[in-house]
């Protein structure tokens, strides 16, 4: 790993593959459907799509056919979604069983959290994910269950979020020598978990515009160290890359907590949310790392050769990423 030259030809074509299959970095927020008793045979029905793309999000919410509307469907615009609010009778008051189904969003990456809160106190979620866009309420679930899909859930957001994956691209590059690697990936792994708990729990929050910006000026900023180190020249993140991945590893943690906290968790699910999704965000985390360097091994076993601009594209594209989603999002922030 060296001067990060032989992981150069791995990072272009993971580079290429992700830039060229997201224009567009971290579109993964997920969905939230609310289902709040009121009366006996009443449920208030909240459904909040995340915008997608820029643009109003593709699925629709079927609600079963024996659920009768008692009131006009309103549609509130937030800046990262929009509310859907209407009011429905069931008859008896009886939904387990019942089959909610989200058309379209099979043809999307957008997870779906549902929750269901009755009068008597009682909560249950569940997780509907685009290979199966429906949720049959069936009550609450064994603890297992439940640990499965928070793990599921940050396990895709690690994977979806392009520009965290960026960032980590850019320390296995710049990062010489396996003992470092390690330092560097666990001062960041901390980090992260740090301020996805604190944001979790709700005792700090970061606007999402000015994060989504600072997380893109993160990537910049390991533009030009990238080019430093393949030139042979020094800096203090060259030397120290652990304290740079932690202290930005704070920032992307927030990032993180945006695909958590979103959902609107019951209470008693949020130690248990917590764990399973940061499991899951690091096995993703880890996975990404391994198959870089498992990529990089083969290749360099298989002696292959490439152009010399190769070796440098990685780090000059990143910064040019980095600069672009900057600038980009700053603009979003004003308008």
């Amino acid at each position: 790993m060296k001067h990060g030259r032989k992981l150069a030809p791995a990072l272009l074509l993971w580079l290429f593959t992700a830039v060229c299959g997201q224009a567009v970095a971290h579109e993964s927020q997920p969905g939230l459907l609310e289902l709040q008793q009121l009366t006996a045979d009443r449920y208030e029905v909240l459904w909040r799509a995340p915008v997608y793309y820029g643009r109003p999000h593709p699925a629709r919410l079927v609600l079963p056919a024996d659920w009768q509307a008692v009131s006009e469907p309103t549609v509130r615009q937030l800046p990262d979604s929009a509310l859907h609010r209407q009011v429905v009778q069931v008859e008896g008051g009886r939904i387990n069983g019942s089959v909610i189904r989200f058309a379209g969003l099979e043809a999307t990456i957008t997870d779906v959290y549902v929750r269901v809160s009755r009068l008597d106190g009682s909560e249950f979620s569940q997780v509907v994910r685009p290979t199966r866009p429906f949720a049959e309420l069936r009550g609450e679930r064994p603890w297992h269950e439940s640990s499965r899909e928070y793990v599921t859930l940050g396990f895709n957001h690690i994977l979806m979020g392009i520009d965290h994956l960026l960032f980590v691209l850019g320390l296995l590059i710049i990062v010489q020598g396996r003992r470092m690697l390690i330092k560097t990936i666990t001062a960041f792994t901390v980090a992260h978990s740090i301020t996805l708990a604190v944001a979790t729990l709700g005792y700090a929050t970061i606007p999402g515009p000015p994060l989504n910006a600072a997380i893109a000026l993160s990537i910049l900023f390991l533009g030009p160290e990238i080019v430093r180190t393949w030139r042979g020249q020094s800096s203090f993140t060259i030397h120290h890359p652990w304290v740079v991945a932690f202290a930005f590893g704070l920032l992307h943690g927030f990032g993180f907590a945006n695909g958590l906290s979103t959902v609107g968790m019951p209470m008693a699910e949020i130690p248990l949310a917590l764990l399973m999704f940061n499991i899951g965000v690091e096995i993703g985390q880890i996975a990404f790392v391994l198959v870089v360097l498992l990529i990089q091994r083969s290749l360099h076993v298989l002696q292959f050769r490439w152009p010399r601009w190769v070796d440098f594209a990685p780090g000059y594209a990143i910064g040019s990423l980095g600069a672009m989603w900057t600038i980009q999002r700053t603009w979003m922030m004003f308008l």
